[in-house]
């Protein structure tokens, strides 16, 4: 009886230590790869720029003729959410698959169109086609490129959460069935 009292008070202990435990439940942990960039207002900006922030990053251009509309529509009302939630140190970075026509002007134009914050949100261009083709494949694990015909450029249209340990974390649907709920919850739980 009494060793059943220990262990049962050893079960205890471990389940209450594990529930203050902060952090996402089997994080992917892909190292955030270093970038230099320039924002939407011609800005020098780099990874350094969010070091200790938590931030969710996305692949757009502006004359995309399907998904990025709707993508940043939806970055957009979670950029709402962790407002009204009062997350603070939360950033929102979106990265031009098509920095050879997404100008400063143009990123500004854009993100003018959607009415959203741009203090906590900024939006990137200012390097190489293959630069973006290869950093997004390496350190987020996703598909860019742009074909030989036509202005469409291929990528793939998830949600990245990194955590303020400069990690990607999670990935979420950013285009129609985007977990919203799911995402303040990782949020709050990095914080």
């Amino acid at each position: 009886m009494k060793y059943r009292l220990s262990f049962l008070l050893l079960v205890i202990i471990a389940l209450l230590s594990a529930c203050g435990q902060k952090g996402i439940e089997n994080p992917l942990d892909y190292p955030v790869n270093e970038f230099k960039a320039v924002t939407q207002e011609n800005e020098p900006f780099e990874k350094k720029n969010l070091d200790g922030k938590i931030w969710v990053a996305d692949f757009i251009f502006t004359n995309c003729a399907d998904v990025c509309p709707p993508m940043t529509a939806n970055m957009t009302k979670l950029q709402k959410m962790v407002d009204e939630e009062e997350l603070k140190n939360v950033e929102f970075v979106s990265f031009s698959v098509d920095p050879t026509v997404d100008t400063p002007e143009k990123l500004t134009e854009y993100a003018k169109n959607f009415g959203l914050k741009d203090d906590n949100w900024t939006f990137l261009t200012g390097y190489s086609q293959e630069f973006i083709e290869t950093y997004a494949r390496e350190t987020f694990k996703t598909l860019v490129k742009k074909p030989q015909e036509g202005d469409q450029v291929i990528h793939q249209t998830y949600f990245f959460l990194v955590g303020p340990d400069e990690k990607v974390k999670k990935i979420y649907d950013g285009y129609q069935e985007v977990p919203y709920e799911e995402m303040i919850s990782d949020i709050k739980s990095l914080q």
